[in-house]
């Protein structure tokens, strides 16, 4: 079902519209940087989702937001991410100005969405792990398998968020914190990888 407009009728759908162009630039990144090629670049990929995650965190125990998703806190993979550093041996990233700051309900809403959705692709993601010896349980835990599974969970949150009300202003604040929010991931992406070691000529 589509509004007279063609746009989805669903909240969730047309954040997946919106944030077409966004998520396929971010996609050919991460291909391009090769995450699971090496344990070293697999590093820096868990630097760029730590980055991301840690600065969601106070969008993930804010309780208003709480108030809409019960578990929300529950949800937050920094932890995770910062333990995967620490099997990798690997320090902390510094945080890379531009972070996220007090945003209004319906954006953090949108940076919400993008966050819970990279949930389903860590489900393949994880598969490429285990070719380096990793898994939920030593250097892979951010891409772990949320409890109750990662499609209820995904399906929990969507239909929370298709049915909230907004005025037509809050759903722009939405899309464009989704927009933004691969938009930054792409940018700890490339700062994570900025100074990757440059192949040596033969």
């Amino acid at each position: 079902m589509t509004t007279t407009d063609d746009r989805p009728a669903l909240r969730s759908q047309r954040l997946n519209q919106v944030t077409n162009a966004p998520h396929e630039q971010l996609d050919k990144a991460v291909k391009a940087n090769a995450p699971f090629e090496t344990l070293e670049s697999y590093a820096r990929f868990v630097a760029a989702q730590y980055g991301f995650q840690s600065e969601l965190k106070a969008l993930y125990s804010d309780p208003e937001l709480i108030r809409i998703f019960p578990d929300l806190a529950e949800r937050c993979r920094a932890e995770q991410a910062e333990a995967d550093l620490a099997d990798l041996n690997t320090a902390l990233p510094a945080a890379v100005a531009g972070a996220l700051r007090n945003p209004g309900k319906a954006q953090a809403l949108g940076w919400l969405f993008v966050s819970e959705g990279s949930k389903l692709g860590a489900a393949f993601l994880i598969k490429r792990a285990a070719a380096l010896n990793l898994s939920e349980s030593f250097g892979a835990r951010h891409l772990g398998e949320p409890a109750g599974g990662r499609a209820e969970g995904w399906k929990s949150f969507v239909r929370t968020l298709d049915n909230l009300a907004f005025s037509a202003e809050e759903e722009a604040q939405i899309e464009q914190g989704a927009v933004a929010a691969f938009e930054r991931f792409n940018v700890l992406l490339q700062q994570a990888y900025a100074t990757a070691p440059k192949a040596e000529l033969v």
